[in-house]
């Protein structure tokens, strides 16, 4: 099984890299050239801190959770703290940059909380932000405003002033991934949520209910070949409801189905829809139809 090295401090990845240190312990800024070729790290490696970065790969290849990405046009990548991410041979398309910063970096600041709020920190390589040239031109605007702060001599004013920018960035990335989920809408969105309940039949059908227990956001999201977040957050702009919210919208549609449909008592339908618990499933069933299992079944049957 391959090493994995975790690096505590941008330094160390510096200098593992061959990159010169950073100007700042908790930041860094790297503007990579064109045709230039860059690896970062040795072999596959987490770290305490984020990566943004903007890029058009030539050749080599990032691997991010569980993806490895290739070549494309050009897009936004984003890595949260004690991620598994591999940068290999990556040669540029066109200029593109990277920004480093430690989880130490946000403490006692507002975007300590907020960044927390970026569902795309949690989507992988192949869920990447496609930018359009205006909005390419936004990321580098506020990345040339970061820069300018860190190559002069920082002061008490220069750590609020970066991270604002970093915010602006976050919040525009924000922005964007929303755009580019209504874009896609007719052949992801519609075909993702198609999909995300004929794979929920297929679990139900399969007798991984009662085998397995309740299916999880996970599950489901791998059978879809996407991470867990992007999964929910597709769903929820585009019905209204997460991943999670869904399953259970179709668990209780089951169970009033057999509820209605079968001399199973509470407790058996429970089991036979995968909960262990059958008092959580009755608070989960009152909780979205607003009346018990029992009661639901004398209403509908009297």
């Amino acid at each position: 099984m391959d090493r994995i090295n975790h690096y505590k401090t941008i330094s160390e990845l510096h200098q593992k890299s061959g990159f010169p240190p950073p100007e700042h312990p908790l930041l860094s800024l790297m503007t990579c050239r064109e045709l230039m070729t860059y690896s970062v790290g040795e072999s596959r490696f987490t770290s305490d801190f984020y990566m943004i970065a903007l890029k058009k790969i030539k050749s080599g290849y990032v691997l991010y959770g569980k993806t490895r990405y290739d070549h494309d046009n050009g897009s936004m990548v984003f890595v949260k703290p004690r991620q598994i991410i591999e940068v290999s041979n990556v040669q540029f398309a066109e200029k593109g940059f990277l920004i480093f910063f430690h989880e130490e970096y946000l403490s006692g600041h507002r975007l300590h909380e907020q960044i927390k709020k970026y569902g795309y920190f949690e989507y992988e390589i192949n869920e990447a932000l496609h930018l359009s040239p205006s909005e390419e031109r936004i990321m580098w605007d506020s990345y040339e405003k970061i820069r300018t702060e860190y190559d002069n001599n920082q002061d008490e004013f220069s750590r609020e002033i970066i991270l604002t920018h970093i915010d602006s960035i976050l919040t525009y990335s924000e922005r964007f991934y929303k755009r580019q989920f209504v874009n896609r809408s007719t052949n992801l969105s519609g075909t993702t949520i198609r999909k995300f309940h004929e794979a929920l039949n297929r679990y139900a059908a399969n007798g991984q209910l009662q085998n397995q227990g309740l299916p999880s956001v996970h599950q489901l999201a791998d059978e879809l070949s996407l991470s867990s977040r992007y999964l929910s957050d597709v769903l929820k702009l585009e019905t209204g409801k997460t991943a999670l919210e869904h399953i259970h919208i179709y668990l209780v549609d089951e169970a009033k189905n057999r509820l209605l449909s079968s001399d199973h008592n509470i407790a058996e339908i429970a089991y036979q829809l995968g909960f262990e618990n059958p008092p959580y499933f009755t608070r989960l069933f009152k909780k979205m139809v607003g009346l018990t299992p029992m009661q639901y079944k004398e209403q509908h049957l009297n």
